[in-house]
């Protein structure tokens, strides 16, 4: 029994070891992850936290005008190409835009400094992107 748990645990050990590595060297393009009081979230190059909006449709932002100033949308350059889970679409305006699966992403005017996630629950329809 002693023998059977010593394997299990170092199976679980080695397994979440490679796991976690392998997310560690994940493909965020000019995205990273930090650490927050939420756990782990997906942010921008400044380590600004990213959100999604549960009004939006895949590969449609349906956040602009007044919405857009209070969620600035995670804005890609026009040369910028899809990488790991990280997709692209295009907005309204033409501009490209960070999406997560194809659910775009999102800034918090109110979020000051990286790792802020004062978003997070934002009336019922604004969420982190957790790692």
């Amino acid at each position: 029994m002693r023998a059977s748990h010593v394997i299990a645990v170092s199976a679980a050990v080695i397994f979440s070891t490679a796991f976690g590595a392998a997310w560690a060297a994940g493909d965020y393009g000019p995205l990273q992850v930090v650490d927050s009081s939420a756990g782990k979230v997906l942010a921008d190059e400044k380590g600004m936290t990213l959100y999604t909006y549960d009004k939006d449709t895949k590969g449609k932002s349906n956040c602009s005008g007044e919405c857009a100033e209070y969620w600035p949308p995670a804005k890609a350059s026009a040369d910028a190409k899809p990488t790991g889970d990280l997709t692209l679409i295009k907005r309204d305006d033409g501009t490209m835009q960070w999406a997560d699966e194809g659910k775009p992403l999102y800034l918090f005017a109110q979020d000051k400094k990286p790792g802020d996630v004062k978003g997070d629950g934002k009336n019922g329809v604004w969420h982190v992107v957790k790692e």
